[in-house]
């Protein structure tokens, strides 16, 4: 893992790379049953909570610790491996009121819904495959929401696969540019949504999330940020 608040000479200079292992990982902040194992070339996340009985309450969070200025590019790659769930990213998070996201004037969150998305935190939320409800499943869409409010903002047709017929890694791409938000998958642009604040403020820079739904498990790898030019 790396951390580069000065940039470089390239394009898009870096400002944090991951090369997402359970070493890799060990500093960022978990919220819910998360389990973070080594295997598929990156790091399995899944959950150590049985979906049936702990239902919405067996999802987790798990937050990198870096706060990033706006105008940046979001990049990992990932590989659904078995069971049906959900994918989510979150980004340019912080607590409500100018708080920072891990104040502890905050409610606490324990990778409850609800709890991100109606609280006292302001955020953005792709969730890139949505696998959980059979609803999802019979019409596969990309949702971007904007919090608090849960607000739907963009949507786009999801061209990722099950797990049972996922080939590999693939690369996925939030760019973040002031009121403007695209999300690409392997280089096909799923949708691009530009704030109007429509649903309150524009949202500016802040902390990036993961979050999973059971029973899901899912490897992820090279994650990277990197400044816009």
């Amino acid at each position: 893992m790396s951390v580069d608040v000065s940039g470089d000479a390239s394009p898009e200079p870096v400002l944090y790379s991951n090369a997402m292992s359970v070493e890799s990982l060990a500093d960022w902040v978990r919220e819910g049953p998360v389990t973070i194992t080594d295997g598929h070339g990156g790091a399995v996340l899944g959950s150590s909570a049985d979906p049936d009985a702990r239902g919405p309450y067996a999802h987790f969070v798990l937050w990198c610790p870096v706060s990033f200025p706006d105008r940046i590019r979001i990049s990992w790659e990932y590989h659904p491996i078995e069971g049906q769930g959900l994918a989510m990213l979150f980004f340019g998070a912080r607590g409500s009121a100018g708080r920072d996201l891990f104040s502890p004037e905050l409610a606490p969150r324990t990778g409850f819904y609800p709890q991100y998305h109606s609280s006292d935190i302001d955020t953005l939320h792709v969730s890139y495959q949505r696998r959980k409800f059979s609803s999802e499943r019979a019409f596969r869409t990309c949702n971007l929401r904007k919090s608090p409010g849960a607000h739907m903002v963009a949507q786009g047709a999801d061209p990722l696969p099950s797990p049972e017929d996922a080939d590999g890694f693939y690369r996925m791409d939030v760019c973040k540019d002031g009121p403007q938000v695209t999300l690409s998958i392997n280089g096909l642009q799923i949708f691009q949504w530009l704030d109007d604040d429509a649903t309150g403020p524009c949202l500016e820079g802040g902390y990036l999330g993961l979050r999973q739904m059971a029973p899901l498990l899912a490897a992820y790898r090279n994650l990277t940020v990197t400044a816009l030019p």
